[in-house]
């Protein structure tokens, strides 16, 4: 439990660098997020091993013609999601399209192919490998699936929080119980999540943002 705490604390940390208004002018993003995501696989491969337990890579199925499927389907229908909430937001609050232009803002400087590659290879997978395969699992089998999904999903919001922007944070929420909870159902789907994380990731941010 000690390494997990640990682990908590340091993605909380690289959450605060790279969001936080004092921290995030001093850095690139995107290079942040993909030192942060190497970061966190190394640390919770290397936790799980110490602990005699099997890798998170070990999750990991054939990933198969039906894994691939099922990945793109649930990266289609949270697009949607998102879509229809981004319009709903528009309609309710007045500042929920500058903050999230905010967020998009964060693409400014930098090459919409890198950024796409860096979400599709790297900084997708690790964060889903990080937040539900090590976070969510450990604290599933440590407790409950049930408190697992909860602890994770409260976890993976509030360290959003340092960015003081609502609308980010609430796609946080959304994103981890939409992830957390098809990881809590379904857990031998994880290279289908997996992957729908990725892709969902440079569609909302490159191809067809919001």
């Amino acid at each position: 439990m000690k390494r997990l705490v640990i682990s908590v604390c340091l993605a909380a940390l690289l959450w605060f660098v790279m969001f936080s208004p004092w921290t995030a002018p001093l850095l690139n993003f995107w290079w942040a997020m993909t030192t942060s995501a190497c970061i966190l696989i190394a640390l919770s491969t290397l936790a799980q091993r110490r602990d005699g337990g099997s890798s998170v890579l070990s999750q990991f199925t054939i990933f198969n013609f039906k894994e691939v499927l099922l990945g793109i389907g649930i990266a289609v229908v949270l697009w949607f999601v998102f879509f229809v909430g981004d319009k709903a937001s528009q309609w309710m609050f007045d500042f929920a399209r500058p903050q999230v232009n905010l967020i998009y803002d964060m693409k400014t400087g930098n090459q919409p192919w890198l950024i796409a590659l860096l979400l599709l290879f790297i900084i997708g997978p690790a964060e889903e490998i990080f937040w539900r395969g090590y976070i969510q699992r450990q604290l599933s089998q440590r407790w409950s699936p049930n408190v697992g999904f909860l602890v994770t999903t409260a976890i993976y919001t509030a360290v959003h929080l340092p960015s003081g922007n609502f609308m980010l944070v609430m796609a946080a929420m959304v994103c981890g119980v939409a992830w957390g909870g098809l990881y809590r159902l379904m857990p031998q789907h994880f290279p289908a999540i997996v992957l729908s994380h990725a892709l969902w990731d440079a569609a909302a941010f490159v191809w067809f943002p919001l």
